[in-house]
């Protein structure tokens, strides 16, 4: 059985090799490998002077943000807030319980009041002692006396002041107002709860500022480089995009605000802020972004069509066209997008044909191809089929009949 089966097969390709032998194709196309030579499209490969961009991605921030603590103890009489609303600076937020503020300012008014009795009655005496001392009708030593006793009074007088300013000040404490504009997060504490000052005072509530925003992101040690190179009016210009993730594009525009004074030597990246509007709010911290930023200056770089690179294991190549029409391997370093095409840092020069679009699973290095000139971002079209080149130019006439006879 299994002796028939190799029987069969062989016949089987030996009949495949006679036919194709009787079809004119004993000489194979141009490129060898028995395959017909491909019709592709070729495009030239151009320095332009182009404005490059560079693509982060990062993380909204609030300009400004707070952290509402309470600075003084009481129970929470009121909130004075809707979650999530907007607030304006020095709007009421909480109000914690007054009672036993107003009960001390009113108690240091009255001693503030008495202190400043003794302080004029110390003066009056002091001031008749004074006159008394000069005509020498008392002692150095009463003189004495009386001016040590306003100084106390005045003393007294003091304290009582500073004691009613800190009273008054807690007083005011008690109304929990916003110290920045933005929007205000939810109410941690409710009407009720006992708050408490200190160094682990509760937070209250947290507002954060909504125009500008920040977008913070990491950029790479030699981007930044070159953007170290521009001059404070330059970097002022360069532009820069956001999109966030639901956005198609990026629609909002910015601007550099600031680069940080290190390097971190782990990563090799350096954190830089963008600074962006955000009059509707549509910006919220915390919120993921696609971070755009064009060059500080035109560069002149060679752009290729992405649909032109291929990959081999981890490297990325495309298929130069020669002068005798054959299909070259070049190995490629990609850089950034631009204008729709795609920079090429390495592995090509300015003149040099690629294929970028007809190319077929079993084409290779080497090979025969027709090519067809075209712009380097035209639009893909569907794939012409393969021209027939025999090596025979006319059509075999083997298996057709003989001249004359049409008798079926």
């Amino acid at each position: 059985m299994r002796n028939a089966i190799v029987f069969f097969v062989i016949a089987v390709l030996g009949y495949a090799a006679w036919a194709h032998y009787k079809s004119g194709n004993k000489g194979g196309p141009p490129g060898g490998m028995g395959m017909p030579a491909a019709q592709v499209e070729v495009a030239e490969v151009k320095e332009r002077e182009v404005q490059l961009w560079n693509e982060f991605s990062g993380r909204l921030a609030a300009v400004d943000a707070a952290e509402i603590r309470p600075r003084v103890s009481g129970p929470v009489e009121s909130v004075n807030f809707k979650n999530g609303a907007a607030v304006q600076k020095g709007d009421l937020l909480f109000v914690i319980d007054p009672k036993p503020y107003k009960s001390e300012v009113a108690r240091l008014k009255g001693l503030l009041a008495s202190a400043e009795a003794q302080e004029a009655l110390a003066q009056t005496e002091f001031s008749r002692t004074e006159g008394l001392f000069q005509s020498k009708a008392i002692s150095q030593r009463e003189f004495d006396q009386r001016r040590n006793d306003l100084n106390v009074a005045i003393a007294a007088k003091k304290s009582a002041e500073a004691a009613l300013e800190a009273a008054q000040l807690n007083l005011d404490y008690t109304e929990v107002k916003a110290p920045i504009t933005g929007r205000a997060g939810r109410a941690e504490v409710t009407v009720g709860n006992m708050v408490q000052a200190g160094p682990n005072a509760p937070m209250l509530t947290m507002i954060a500022s909504i125009s500008p925003i920040y977008a913070e992101f990491e950029m790479d040690e030699a981007t930044y480089l070159r953007y170290a190179k521009a001059t404070a009016a330059e970097r002022a210009r360069i532009p820069v995009r956001l999109g966030l993730a639901t956005e198609t594009g990026t629609p909002h525009e910015g601007r550099i605000e600031s680069f940080d004074n290190r390097l971190d030597s782990a990563s090799g990246t350096i954190r830089v802020r963008a600074l962006f509007d955000n009059a509707d709010g549509a910006l919220v911290p915390g919120l993921f972004a696609r971070i755009r930023i064009a060059d500080a200056a035109p560069s002149k770089v060679l752009l290729i069509n992405d649909r032109a690179v291929g990959t081999d294991q981890d490297k990325k190549f495309v298929l130069a066209v020669n002068a005798e029409n054959k299909a070259e391997y070049r190995q490629v370093k990609l850089g950034p997008p631009a204008e729709g095409l795609r920079v090429v840092e390495e592995g090509l020069n300015a003149g040099d044909k690629i294929i970028i679009s007809g190319l077929l699973p079993t084409m290779h290095p080497g090979i025969d191809v027709v090519p067809q000139l075209v712009a380097m971002d035209a639009p893909p079209q569907a794939p012409a089929p393969p021209v027939p080149n025999t090596g025979n130019t006319q059509p075999s006439t083997d298996n057709a009949p003989p001249p004359g006879d049409n008798k079926k």
